[in-house]
C-alpha cells in the first residue's frame, strides 16, 4: 500500500507504475528483489512475525500486493490487497467469504461466463442469486434485502457499462456490500474503491500483467473485517499465487501505463475502422462517442480499455475472419501485448450471437493491425 505522502499522491500513472511496491533501496541489492521460494520460514519460539508459512504469506506477494494497492487506491492507508492464484480464485474468495445460507446476492446476467457456474454453487449452499444486465443500471431493481452486489463494468464480453457510484450508494443504503470486477478497465482506467465499492477484484492474468504468461488474481478492499474474511478464505482454500508468477506480475506492472495507453489508443482506432464496415453489426467500445455506454463511461473511467466487440453476419463468416487474420491470435484471453480475438459463442456460456467477436487489441503498430483486420474482413466475405 502507498505510504500516503502528498508528493506520491500527485504523481502520474506512469511514475506510479514504474515505482509501485518497490522496497527502500539497499546498497548492492536489486531494485526489485527476486522471487522468494519458500514453503516455510525459520520460526523459533513464539509464532509471531510477518512470514510463518508459505500458504499464508510470502515476501514476493507483499511487494506485489503493495504495488497493486498503490494503483487501485493511491495514498490510501486503509486499503488492503491480497493476491490469488487466478482471477476466479479472487472472485470466489469474495463471494464465498461474504455470503451465508439465507443471504441474497445480485450478479450481472451478462458477466464473465464462469459466473453462472459460481451462481449455481451459491444456490447449492442456500444463497439466493438474483441477476440483471449491466446496462441501464438494471441491478438497482434487485437490491432490496441483498447482502452483496457484484458489478462487472465494463462487462465481459458485451462491454456494457453501469454507473458504479450510483449502484454503490443504492446498495449501501440497503445494507449490501459492493464488489466490482475491474479486469477490463485496470486500475489505470477505473478505481472502483474511489467510486464507492467495498472491493475491487480483477484477473491479473489479463492487462495488468499483459504478456499472456501469468495466471493471477487480486482483491483490494477497504473494509478491515471483510478483508479479514477474504484472507481467511485464501488460507482455507490455498488458492495462492506462486512466487515466480507474483514476481513476473510485479515486473510487468512497471510497463502498465505504456501498454495501457498504447492499447487503448489503438483500440479506439480499430473501433473507428470497424464502424465503417457494412458487415459489422453491434460494434461496442466505450470510448466511442456514439457508444451506448459512453456518457456513463466518460464520467467514471480515465481510459476505456483494449477490448472491442462486434458481430459478423454468421458463424461461418466469423470463423473465416479469424482464420484470415495474421497479426491477431485466436485465443480466449485479452489484455496482452499480442492482439487476440475469438468467436465467443464457441464456449456456449455467453448469451451472444454466433458471429460475435471479442477482439483484444495489443501493442502492434495501429496501421498494421487495422490493415490486417480490414484485409481479413475482405477475404472472409462470401
Amino acid at each position: 500500500m502507498s505510504d500516503g505522502t502528498k508528493d506520491e499522491d500527485r504523481t502520474g500513472d506512469g511514475t506510479r507504475a514504474v515505482r509501485a511496491g518497490l522496497p527502500e533501496p539497499v546498497k548492492h541489492e536489486p531494485t526489485l528483489p527476486g522471487p522468494v521460494f519458500a514453503a516455510h520460514f525459520h520460526l523459533p519460539g513464539e509464532v509471531t512475525g510477518p512470514y510463518l508459512y508459505g500458504r499464508d504469506d510470502n515476501p514476493t506477494w507483499t511487494l506485489l500486493e503493495r504495488a497493486i494497492g498503490e494503483l487501485e487506491a493511491p495514498g490510501r492507508e486503509d486499503v488492503e490487497t491480497l493476491v490469488f492464484a487466478s482471477g476466479m480464485a479472487a472472485i470466489s474468495s469474495v463471494l464465498f467469504s461474504q455470503l451465508r445460507a439465507g443471504d441474497a446476492v445480485v450478479l450481472p446476467s451478462d458477466g464473465y461466463q464462469v459466473l453462472p457456474l459460481v451462481g449455481a454453487q451459491l444456490e447449492a449452499y442456500g444463497i439466493e442469486v438474483r441477476t440483471a444486465p449491466t446496462g441501464g443500471d438494471a441491478q438497482l431493481e434487485l437490491l432490496d434485502g441483498a447482502r452483496l452486489l457484484w458489478i462487472e463494468s465494463p462487462s465481459n464480453p458485451g462491454l456494457d457499462v453501469c454507473d458504479i457510484r450510483r449502484l454503490a450508494e443504492a446498495a449501501h443504503a440497503c445494507g449490501a456490500l459492493v464488489a466490482v470486477d475491474n479486469t477490463l478497465a485496470t486500475p489505470l482506467g477505473q478505481r472502483p474503491l474511489e467510486l464507492g465499492a467495498d472491493f475491487s477484484v480483477a484477473s491479473g492474468t489479463k492487462q495488468l500483467t499483459g504478456h499472456g504468461d501469468v495466471l493471477l488474481g487480486y482483491v483490494a478492499g477497504r473494509d478491515t473485517g471483510a478483508m479479514a474474511a477474504v484472507r481467511r478464505w485464501r488460507k482455507i482454500v490455498g488458492a495462492i499465487s506462486g512466487p515466480m508468477e507474483s514476481w513476473l506480475a510485479h515486473r510487468s506492472i512497471a510497463t502498465l501505463q505504456l501498454r495501457v495507453d498504447r492499447q487503448n489508443a489503438t483500440a479506439r482506432t480499430v473501433a473507428e475502422a470497424l464502424r465503417q464496415r457494412p458487415e459489422v453489426a453491434d460494434l461496442r467500445y466505450p470510448g466511442l462517442p456514439d457508444d451506448p455506454s459512453h456518457k456513463v463511461a466518460e464520467r467514471q473511467m480515465r481510459r476505456f480499455g483494449c477490448v472491442v466487440s462486434f458481430t459478423l453476419p454468421t458463424r461461418a463468416r466469423a470463423e473465416r475472419f479469424l482464420e484470415a487474420l495474421r497479426l491477431v491470435e485466436d485465443a480466449t484471453s485479452f489484455g496482452g501485448v499480442r492482439s487476440t480475438a475469438e468467436r465467443r459463442r464457441r464456449w456456449g456460456g455467453d448469451d451472444v450471437p454466433e458471429g460475435f467477436i471479442r477482439l483484444s487489441v495489443g501493442a502492434e503498430d495501429p496501421e498494421d493491425l487495422v490493415a490486417d483486420i480490414l484485409r481479413a474482413l475482405d477475404e472472409s466475405a462470401d
